[in-house]
């Protein structure tokens, strides 16, 4: 697995928008935010672009990876948004050349479906990372966040650190024990869709990661289930879950008629005997940590920690 080289000021990021688009009043903000971290913006057509719930056509959306890939002066891809539509560009990507020319790659949500293609075809490390139109833009947006981000793009070789939740914030053993493997995942749906395709996720002997926001907690035990029936549970070596933000029960006056998620993991997650860490500051919330996929990872479950090899 490769690393892309590491980011320094004065690159050129290209902003682009793989899924949905770009609230207008949003998109000067980012591109301020992103300039004042030192490097030059190179704002891509489909931060423009509607196509009603999409940014452009599918064409568009994936010419322009393609054409960020190809072009030799820009360092790093900044994903400004996700939402939806990533997936639908997959079969439309030059996979072949992105692969010869691995760069920074950053982005979460519905990006993750461009993450499992990138690390498992393309061969290079991507960052499940905030966002320039959402996360970048926010008042609370914090120094924690903003740390982790920049020292995974502008250090990208670093040896042996580990990936710690803030200060007061800590993580919880699900399942107890220690396992090594490359890190891979994401957004809980984006993982799922992936499966019965060309771009099914891989989990042999690695380390899962797994978020999601908004949806209920009978829809959170049924992509759980589908990973199991589909092996890919079994197969990892460890799981680590980030954030759940706002999955909660369909019908709050009745929660008798829901499970916790806390039952649902114990009840999917829990028997497969993985190591298994929980609360790990990573998704649909601040603050929140950059994780390279595609890197190699410890997970201790006993001593809770993560630590990149």
């Amino acid at each position: 697995m490769r690393i892309p080289k590491s980011l320094k000021k004065g690159d050129t990021i290209g902003l682009i928008s793989a899924s949905s688009p770009t609230p207008e009043e949003a998109l000067p903000k980012a591109i301020e935010k992103v300039e004042h971290l030192g490097f030059k913006v190179v704002v891509g057509e489909t931060c423009r672009q509607r196509h009603g719930y999409l940014a452009g056509k599918d064409d568009l959306r994936a010419r322009e990876v393609n054409e960020m890939f190809q072009n030799p002066e820009i360092d790093g891809i900044f994903c400004i948004r996700g939402g939806y539509g990533a997936t639908k560009i997959l079969p439309l990507l030059d996979l072949e050349m992105i692969k010869e020319n691995p760069k920074v790659f950053a982005g979460y949500s519905d990006v993750t479906a461009l993450h499992i293609v990138f690390n498992q075809q393309c061969d290079f490390v991507t960052y499940h990372s905030p966002m320039p139109s959402t996360e970048f833009i926010k008042p609370e947006m914090d120094d924690y966040t903003w740390d982790s981000f920049l020292s995974s793009v502008l250090e990208t070789n670093r040896d042996c650190y580990d990936l710690e939740n803030p200060i007061g914030m800590q993580m919880t053993t699900l399942v107890p024990g220690k396992s090594t493997g490359q890190l891979v995942g994401g957004n809980l749906t984006l993982v799922t869709a992936s499966l019965g395709t060309p771009y099914e996720i891989d989990t042999k002997g690695k380390i899962l990661f797994l978020e999601e926001i908004d949806e209920y907690e009978r829809s959170v035990d049924r992509m759980l289930t589908q990973l199991k029936l589909a092996g890919k549970l079994d197969d990892a070596a460890g799981i680590i879950l980030g954030a759940w933000t706002n999955c909660g029960p369909q019908n709050a006056m009745h929660p008798e008629q829901s499970l916790r998620l806390q039952t649902i993991f114990e009840e999917i997650l829990v028997p497969t005997g993985k190591p298994i860490l929980m609360d790990v500051v990573c998704g649909h919330m601040l603050p929140t940590m950059t994780l390279p996929l595609g890197r190699t990872v410890t997970i201790n479950a006993d001593d809770k920690t993560i630590s990149v090899m």
